[in-house]
This record gives C-alpha cells, structure tokens and sequence, in this order.
C-alpha cells in the first residue's frame, strides 16, 4: 500500500468572510492566551490555548443562537442550530500552525519562553499575510497592501513585546 503524505497547506483565506474573520480572530486571541498564560511545560500552554479557544467557539455559537432567537422571536430551527455548531471552528484550527512550531522549538531544546515567542512569531507572519491578502486581485494598491500588512502585523508584533515585557 503506498501512502501518500499531503502537504500542511496554510490558508489564509478561508470558504466564506465568517470564516476567515474567525481564522484571523482566532490568531489574535489564541497568541494572547499565549502571552497571558503561565503554563510550566508547553503541553499545558497548548492545552490552555486549545481549551480557551473552545470556550471562546462555544460562547460565540450561543451568542449568535440566543440572537437570532432574540431578533426572530422563536426558537431556532434544528437546521440553524446545526449550522451554527458546525461552523466558526476556524477560530481554533488557525492557532494550530503556531501551536505546532511551539511544541517543534520545544522539543529541540529550547526554553519554553523562546518556544512561545517562535509560536507568537508565526503568529505575527500568518496575521502579515492575512493583512497582504486583503489586497490581492488589484483592490489595493501596493503601499495600501504594505500599510495593512504592516498593521495586521502589529497585532502580533504587540503581543511579542508584552511576552517579553511580562516575562
């Protein structure tokens, strides 16, 4: 039996805007779980980032049933309920790449603090990317895609300096 090993293909932009939104919201606030976080071994840092995450996925999902309840005035349909529990997971899954290069730095040897800030620093590229994307296709022009790269990037470039101003 040949195996086939596909690629981990990093993507910026996701099927729909809800779903990017999600992806780069998840960035932000999985590096800041990071940065806030005071785990002693990387296995409980990646577990508080993942943990805080699903919490913040699920408190998101109730808040947009109970307001469409709110707004519609009834239940939601089994169908909505559905759409909303199986969609938004991208809030999780973009902290997964910078959570992988924190346990890789790890293992080689390094402290916990510079396996955190190599996790915030592909944190910070992933949200740069994010910032270059927005202008693709000739809807920017190229110091418009510079400024929005370079202000994505300072969401995560903050977040380095407070972990190494916390630490």
């Amino acid at each position: 039996m040949t195996r086939t090993w596909i690629p981990l293909k990093v993507r910026i932009r996701r099927e729909t805007e809800e779903a990017t939104a999600s992806g780069i919201y998840g960035l932000i606030v999985g590096a800041a779980v990071l940065v806030a976080g005071h785990g002693a071994t990387a296995r409980a840092v990646v577990a508080a980032v993942l943990v805080t995450l699903v919490i913040y996925w699920a408190a998101e999902r109730y808040a947009r049933i109970v307001a469409e309840r709110i707004h519609q005035g009834h239940r939601p349909t089994w169908h909505t309920l559905r759409a909303q529990l199986t969609s938004g997971w991208e809030l999780v899954t973009a902290s997964l790449l910078p959570l992988l290069v924190l346990l890789a730095v790890k293992i080689t040897g390094a402290t916990l603090i510079s396996a955190e800030i190599a996790s915030l620093g592909t944190t910070t590229l992933l949200l740069c990317m994010a910032g270059w994307r927005i202008g693709a296709g000739g809807r920017l022009t190229l110091n418009e895609r510079i400024v929005s790269t370079v202000v994505a990037g300072a969401f995560g470039a903050s977040l380095i300096v407070l972990k190494t101003l916390l630490h």
